[in-house]
């Protein structure tokens, strides 16, 4: 366990400088009014003032580095968490497959366990890759035309394979258009939302995942769970990096706190924005995503319909096809 450093001995300092400060300033204000020492008064009151704003300059920089130590100290206990547990899964299965006679049956069962732990390491290991490409300076890549709706039917696919989600829990209504990015940069961004919504969601989650043309040059994708929502003051402080709230000790979700600080670094870099609001399809959170993009061009040889055609994700047995529409705008007050 990391040991977090306190607020209360910095607070203190703090405020007792302010104090004498203060208390210096106002006794150099009266001695010299008194003695109609104008030029020095000017200038000792100058130099008192920079002072006191250097106190609190530093005493607000000293309460982010400790509140950065602590999310990197959720961090920690979170990625051994993280790593411990599928390892002592894959562990369990192996020494079982080895010790014992099972069926075929069984052996498939666990060979399915000691996947599922994998791509649980896989995924984690991607993340932290994906923070330190994120930190380093490296050449722009070029962007391109991305269809949008073949996108977030994968990331879709990938997120019901994962979870064994039923056909009914998730809903895609996308306008086919086209966004401009980074096709695997896109991917992750999608994919981590849609992981947080699964796992903040309801015990029965219900994901619904809604796309359409803001302006002619913007796309807006909305992707909204069941789940209880987030806090008003957390909607800000959960871009941050290492940022999940509480502690890791009482947490029952799985994950680093890296996600939406990389999504939202992500979508920066594609100019883009990201909101999260309380109001939506469904009762819990509703992430926005908007990003540079156009409405996609009909085939050559073929006539525009006049009304969006169905998009479906993957096969009847996997997720259901909802027939795209434009949904109904959300509230962007940022309001419950």
């Amino acid at each position: 366990m990391v040991k977090r450093s306190s607020f209360t001995w910095p607070i203190v300092l703090a405020v007792v400088l302010l104090a004498l400060i203060v208390a210096l300033l106002v006794i150099w204000i009266i001695a010299q009014a008194a003695e109609q020492r104008w030029a020095l008064l000017t200038v000792g009151t100058i130099f008192i003032a920079l002072i006191l704003i250097g106190v609190v300059a530093y005493l607000i920089w000293t309460i982010k580095e400790i509140r950065l130590n602590r999310r990197q100290a959720n961090f920690i206990d979170s990625v051994t968490h993280e790593l411990k547990s599928p390892i002592a899964s894959i562990k369990l299965c192996l020494q079982t497959l080895d010790m014992r006679n099972v069926t075929l049956d069984q052996q498939r069962e666990f060979h399915k366990f000691i996947l599922e732990d994998i791509q649980r390491l896989d995924s984690l290991i991607d993340h932290l890759l994906a923070v330190a490409r994120l930190d380093n300076v490296e050449l722009p890549e070029q962007f391109v035309d991305v269809p949008l709706d073949t996108l977030l039917q994968s990331c879709v696919g990938e997120i019901v394979r994962r979870y064994r989600l039923a056909p009914e829990q998730v809903q895609l209504r996308v306008v086919p258009c086209v966004v401009r990015g980074r096709v695997r940069d896109l991917e992750m961004i999608f994919i981590n939302l849609l992981d947080n919504a699964v796992k903040h969601g309801d015990t029965d989650p219900r994901i619904v995942v809604e796309a359409d043309l803001q302006r002619p040059d913007r796309v807006v994708t909305r992707i909204s769970d069941n789940g209880r929502g987030i806090r008003f003051e957390f909607r800000r402080k959960i871009f941050q990096r290492f940022f999940r709230g509480g502690s890791e000790l009482e947490r029952t979700t799985k994950g680093t706190g890296l996600g939406l600080y990389i999504v939202k670094t992500l979508v920066a870099q594609m100019k883009g924005r990201i909101h999260v609001h309380g109001r939506g399809p469904l009762p819990g959170a509703t992430f926005e995503v908007e990003l540079p993009g156009h409405a996609q061009p009909p085939a050559s040889g073929t006539v525009e319909p006049a009304a969006p055609e169905p998009v479906r994700v993957g096969d009847s047995s996997t997720v259901s096809a909802v027939v795209a529409e434009v949904p109904v705008d959300v509230d962007s007050s940022g309001h419950r």
